[in-house]
């Protein structure tokens, strides 16, 4: 699954296909080299800055992924030297579209999406999820009014599989009905804030180049 830097601008028309769409490959020209991106970033006591929404991705700087932490730089070095198409600024702006894509599958009860995007564990939570719902005849109206900040927050490499847990500031506009079409919970017009960490994986020594979403917390 390959995109360009331009991202966002195609990601319609790749939200069939898997995560790999959206995360983790620098594009193939005209970047300069992510060891040296991730060299240019001062040495980090405070905490990482999140990255600033952009309508459309542009060209990318060391300065629009902010100060990394020690430990996370230590991460995605590890990731890097056993994947060198591995691009962290890429990676943020993919994280931006699962989150909206997994979201959006969930809401709608898309299973087979969710099946493509998760690993089987947080893919079955998902469905159970929606069984219930549908059990009740409960239909969920969501919308991601905007992702307010993206920051990475941990990364690792333990043979084979590759880590980087991302969180996630959005506002979400959430409205439950029930089987009559009857609002129960929610609103349209106020959106609320939530914080999600969600953590993605790749076998790195596998031929499928897919990131799954293994794990979801509130951050």
């Amino acid at each position: 699954m390959t995109v360009s830097i331009v991202i966002l601008a195609m990601i319609a028309a790749f939200l069939g296909m898997r995560l790999y769409s959206v995360l983790g490959r620098r594009a193939e020209h005209g970047e300069e080299p992510v060891q040296s991106r991730l060299d240019a970033q001062p040495a980090a006591a405070t905490p990482a800055l999140p990255l600033p929404e952009r309508a459309v991705a542009g060209a990318v700087r060391p300065r629009e992924l902010g100060a990394v932490l020690p430990g996370v730089e230590r991460g995605l070095r590890e990731i890097i030297a056993v994947d060198r198409r591995f691009d962290p600024v890429t990676f943020v702006e993919g994280a931006r579209s699962a989150y909206r894509m997994v979201l959006e599958a969930y809401w709608r009860g898309d299973r087979g999406q969710l099946g493509h995007l998760c690993d089987a564990d947080v893919a079955r939570s998902f469905i159970a999820a929606i069984d219930e719902r549908e059990a009740a005849g409960e239909t969920f109206n969501n919308s991601l009014v905007r992702v307010e900040e993206i920051q990475i927050v941990g990364a690792s490499y333990s043979a084979p599989f590759a880590r980087v847990a991302v969180r996630f500031v959005a506002d979400i506009a959430a409205v439950t009905r029930d089987r009559d079409g009857k609002v129960i919970a929610g609103s349209l017009n106020d959106a609320v804030e939530v914080r999600d960490v969600w953590t993605f994986r790749r076998d790195i020594h596998s031929a499928d180049p897919d990131w799954l979403l293994e794990e979801t917390d509130e951050g």
